[in-house]
């Protein structure tokens, strides 16, 4: 049986924040990836098609926030896939991988600095919220 929690106040903000930042994010790298590419020396693949995961991931956001009710399981993977973004942005960087210029490479670890941050507070938000009654 799917643990069902009602959201804090607190997990609420922090998955509108994931959310109106993965959109906005989303919306400049899949619109933008030609000038971002130039800017920053990064593939425009790997931009655009980021982009798009982004704005499909604020999609499932902006649902989640709407809701009375959350599986636990849910928000974890969330808060999961947050992580894993995170690390797997830092992991970019590594040699042989892609190439950006400092400008790039600044953009790339502001971002997964923001993403960590943000699944911290989700999660935070998680244990703030209180287990739903089962009918």
């Amino acid at each position: 049986m799917t643990r069902m929690i009602i959201p804090s106040t607190f997990l609420r903000r922090a998955l509108l924040l994931d959310a109106v930042s993965c959109a906005a994010l989303g919306l400049l790298m899949a619109v933008c990836a030609a000038p971002l590419g130039w800017w920053f020396h990064l593939p425009l693949p790997l931009l655009r098609e980021s982009g798009l995961v982004l704005l499909a991931f604020a999609a499932v956001l902006g649902w989640a926030c709407t809701r009375p009710q959350l599986p636990r399981l849910l928000v974890l993977g969330i808060v999961a896939g947050n992580a894993l973004w995170a690390i797997d942005s830092v992991l970019l960087l590594l040699p042989a991988w892609i190439a950006p210029n400092g400008l790039g490479a600044s953009f790339i670890l502001v971002q997964a600095i923001a993403t960590a941050l943000i699944a911290e507070l989700e999660y935070v938000g998680l244990k703030r919220s209180a287990t739903a009654a089962m009918a």
